[in-house]
C-alpha cells in the first residue's frame, strides 16, 4: 500500500528559493514537505551551478533571522557599485558609506548557498526533504469543499497539504498544471558565466559595464585558499555570438574577455569551467489559485542586468511565510483564497516593477545608437549628481524600499 504523508505546506522544488521558503516556514512552526527532483549530492557539486547570486542587505537579515545565514561559509560583502556606459567617462559610482555602515549586500556562490540550505534543513524537524523525487499528479480539489490538495509522487507515495507552493523553475509544472498563462520572450541573448582570477585586489566593488551586445558584470567573490583574488564575470553576448565565444580555447577566451575587462585587474586567467544560459523574461498572469502559490521563477524570471533575480524571489518567500504564518496563528486555512490574495497583492506590483525596469534598461543599453547612447550617458551623468535619485537607487540595491515583510526587516513574525 502507498505511503500517504500529511503535511501543512507542501513545496514542489528545492532551488534556492523553494529551500528558503521551507526552513522559514518550518522555523515558524509549519510542517512543510519538500519535494525536489534533482539528487541533493548532485547539486553541491561544483560543476552543477557555476552562478554567483547577489544576495542585498534585506535579503541576507531575513536569512539571518531563519537561521540560515550563519551557515554561509563565503560571503564577500559588495561595498561599492559603479556603473558604467562602454568607453564613456560618465558613470554612477554607489558608495555604501553614503548611507551608513552595512555593505549594499553580498556576492555568495550558488554552490555555498546550498551547502549552507541543507545544514540549516538538517536542524529542522518540521522540514522534511523528499529527493530526487518528482510530482505525476495534482489534485487540488473544489474551491469552497474544505478538502486538502493532494500530489502523487513518482514512487506512489501520495501527499496531503492545505497548501501548495511552486517553488519548480521558469517551467513550472505546478503552475502549467493549474492553467496559469505567462507573458515571456527571448532576449536573444546568452549569459556567458565564469570564475576569473585577477592580479589585482577588487575592493568588494561589483562593476556593471553596458557595452553594445549586452551588460558585462565584474562581480566581487572571497579570495581562494591560496590568496588569489577571484570574480565572477556574468559576460552577455548575441546567442550567436555566445557559441562563439564559447567555442574558443583558453587563451583566446581570455583575450576577448580582456578585452571587455580593461587593464585595471591586471592579468586575467579562467578558474574552473565556463557556463552560459538562455536570458529570457517571464511573468505569470496569477501568482495563486485554489491551494497553491508560485514563488521565485515559476512567477517571475529576470534579466539578470540588475542582479536581483534571487532577492525578487527571497521576497517572494518573506511575504508567503508571513502570510501563512499569521494565517495559522488565527486558525485560518492556510490554502484559502483570501490569504494567498494577501500574498499576491504584496508582490504583484514590486515584480511587475521591477520587471519593468530591467526589461527596458535592457532594450535601452544593449544597443550602439549614437542618439540613444547620448541620452543614457547623460542619464547615468545626472544621477550621479542628483543626491535624492541616487539615495534611492542605492536604497532599491540594498532591498531597502516599500513595506517590508518582517522577515526582510530582521524579525521573526
Amino acid at each position: 500500500m502507498a505511503e500517504i504523508i500529511q503535511t501543512e505546506v507542501a513545496i514542489v522544488g528545492g532551488g534556492l528559493a523553494g529551500l528558503t521558503l521551507g526552513i522559514a516556514l518550518a522555523r515558524h512552526g509549519v510542517d512543510t514537505l519538500l519535494i525536489d527532483r534533482e539528487d541533493p549530492a548532485r547539486v553541491l557539486n561544483a560543476g552543477f551551478d557555476g552562478r554567483v547570486s547577489a544576495i542585498a542587505l534585506a535579503s541576507q537579515r531575513m536569512l539571518a533571522a531563519i537561521g540560515l545565514w550563519r551557515h554561509v561559509s563565503e560571503a564577500q560583502p559588495m561595498w561599492d557599485i559603479r556603473v558604467s556606459d562602454g568607453d564613456s567617462p560618465l558613470f554612477v559610482h554607489y558608495d555604501h558609506k553614503a548611507l551608513g555602515q552595512d555593505p549594499f549586500g553580498w556576492l555568495v556562490e550558488n554552490r555555498v548557498m546550498r551547502v549552507a540550505q541543507q545544514a540549516a534543513l538538517a536542524e529542522l524537524p518540521r522540514a522534511r526533504l523528499l529527493a530526487p523525487m518528482g510530482v505525476v499528479a495534482v489534485e487540488r480539489g473544489e474551491p469552497g469543499s474544505g478538502a486538502p490538495a493532494r500530489l502523487t509522487l513518482s514512487n506512489g507515495t501520495e501527499v496531503r497539504a492545505r497548501l501548495l507552493v511552486g517553488a519548480d523553475g521558469r517551467q513550472s509544472f505546478m503552475r502549467q498544471q493549474a492553467g496559469i498563462k505567462v507573458l515571456e520572450w527571448s532576449y536573444a541573448q546568452t549569459g556567458i558565466v565564469c570564475t576569473v582570477c585577477h592580479q589585482l585586489p577588487h575592493h568588494g566593488v561589483a562593476q556593471e559595464r553596458f557595452l553594445p551586445a549586452g551588460p558585462f558584470a565584474i562581480l566581487p567573490m572571497t579570495d581562494d585558499a591560496e590568496g588569489r583574488h577571484r570574480s565572477s564575470l556574468v559576460w552577455t553576448e548575441p546567442t550567436e555570438r555566445a557559441r562563439a565565444i564559447m567555442a574558443l580555447d583558453g587563451d583566446d577566451f581570455v583575450a576577448e574577455m580582456q578585452q571587455r575587462f580593461g587593464e585595471h585587474f591586471g592579468a586575467l586567467s579562467v578558474f574552473g569551467p565556463r557556463w552560459s544560459y538562455p536570458l529570457t523574461f517571464m511573468h505569470a498572469e496569477h501568482y495563486i489559485d485554489h491551494r497553491l502559490a508560485l514563488v521565485g521563477d515559476a512567477a517571475h524570471g529576470i534579466h539578470p542586468i540588475a542582479g536581483q533575480g534571487l532577492n525578487l524571489g527571497l521576497r517572494d518567500v518573506a511575504a508567503l511565510v508571513e502570510a501563512v504564518v499569521t494565517a495559522r496563528r488565527v486558525g485560518l486555512d492556510l490554502g484559502q483564497q483570501d490569504v494567498l490574495e494577501s500574498y499576491e497583492n504584496w508582490r504583484r506590483v514590486d515584480t511587475a516593477v521591477l520587471s519593468a525596469v530591467t526589461d527596458g534598461l535592457t532594450r535601452l543599453f544593449s544597443n550602439d545608437i549614437a542618439p540613444v547612447k547620448l541620452a543614457r550617458d547623460l542619464g547615468l551623468g545626472l544621477v550621479e549628481r542628483l543626491k535624492p535619485a541616487k539615495t534611492f537607487f542605492m536604497r532599491h540595491a540594498m532591498g531597502d524600499v516599500g513595506k517590508l515583510p518582517k522577515l526582510l526587516q530582521g524579525q521573526a513574525i
